[in-house]
């Protein structure tokens, strides 16, 4: 796999995510700062506190808090949620990210219960939920779902689940990593999706493209606690401005460009799927992500992708999951980068693999 991952960085051009990912992310956002502008200190201070105004407003909510990493962010609102019903049960999906990325943080560090909600191939229903066999603090819901592919509920079933949970006592809370990237699908702004929640976390390195960063929203009173927890968890850096600074310059930049980049992966994910062999998961995205799946084994379709790499001069991906039942797969998240891939490379691209040998 190494082979491949040399011939995709080696590419002028990329099919996912906006540039890479290296200090001139960095450079670009501070070219126009003023080199007198006071940082924030220890969480205070108008750089921190006039984007946490500016992005509460944004989800529609009365408060908000930056933190470092979602990570932080996630297990502490679920913490608070915890606490405030006096029980650890919290319900999510199988594959989310707390579950199958963290090391057990949750279980480890807050003495948290996850409660698995479906099957891992599957989205979250408001039947899942009716049928827990056992009382739970909060549900988490995933929008989208990245591990499956970037699926979406319909926004009439979100509201269902936001509902039920409300009239049983259920917390719910969004994770939102990805929230920018559905509204051009929900035809909702995100004030709209996230009222259907009572807390909500968005990440500003994903479909954004900062450096590093997230916000945790929910009313006064829940971001009053989260920032205790932050500085329990010591997410209250001396400063944090090279992130926020960088999270609110690519917000202004891209914020506008998800309906692009959603349109981008449909026409992407069509030229896939005309391919023999060749899939995505969904068939027709519903945000700018999509997994792209191979019938083959990694094994024949890593050196098929890096001649492609090496020829037309384009990444597609300098990875593949090995699935269970043979097949291989990767995942594309569309950004800027897709625009400056030129038409006759990225014919190219499909060219060659519509006559995979």
């Amino acid at each position: 796999m190494q082979d491949l991952k040399k011939s995709y960085q080696n590419t002028t051009y990329k099919l996912g995510n906006h540039s890479s990912r290296n200090i001139a992310i960095l450079k670009e956002a501070f070219k126009n700062v003023d080199a007198n502008l006071e940082s924030d200190i220890y969480g205070t201070g108008a750089i921190i506190e006039d984007f946490q105004t500016k992005i509460a407003t944004a989800l529609g909510k009365e408060a908000a808090v930056f933190f470092p990493s979602g990570t932080m962010a996630q297990q502490i609102a679920l913490r608070i949620w915890a606490d405030r019903k006096q029980n650890p049960k919290i319900g999510y999906h199988p594959l989310s990210h707390l579950e199958i990325h963290e090391q057990d943080g949750l279980r480890e560090l807050q003495h948290i219960e996850p409660i698995l909600l479906c099957d891992a191939d599957k989205l979250i229903t408001l039947a899942d939920i009716q049928a827990i066999d056992a009382s739970i603090s909060c549900v988490l819901l995933e929008l989208p779902q990245r591990e499956i592919g970037g699926q979406l509920p319909s926004f009439e079933e979100l509201e269902e689940i936001s509902q039920y949970c409300r009239e049983n006592g259920i917390q719910i809370h969004l994770d939102g990593a990805r929230l920018w990237e559905i509204t051009p699908y929900y035809q909702k702004s995100t004030k709209e999706i996230s009222a259907l929640f009572d807390s909500v976390y968005v990440s500003f390195y994903k479909g954004l493209g900062g450096i590093a960063g997230a916000i945790l929203a929910g009313d006064e009173d829940f971001v009053k606690e989260a920032k205790v927890w932050k500085r329990r968890y010591g997410g209250d850096l001396i400063s944090l401005y090279p992130y926020i600074l960088s999270a609110d310059y690519y917000y202004d930049k891209r914020i506008g460009k998800m309906g692009q980049y959603y349109e981008a992966a449909k026409e992407l994910a069509g030229q896939f799927n005309a391919c023999s062999g060749v899939s995505t998961l969904p068939e027709v995205p519903v945000s700018n992500m999509f997994h792209v799946y191979f019938d083959e084994s990694a094994e024949v379709i890593e050196p098929i992708l890096a001649k492609i790499h090496a020829e037309s001069g384009v990444g597609c991906s300098g990875y593949l999951q090995v699935k269970p039942d043979g097949r291989c797969a990767f995942e594309l998240s569309l950004g800027d980068a897709i625009t400056e891939v030129p038409a006759e490379k990225l014919a190219k691209v499909f060219e060659q693999l519509g006559n995979m040998k």
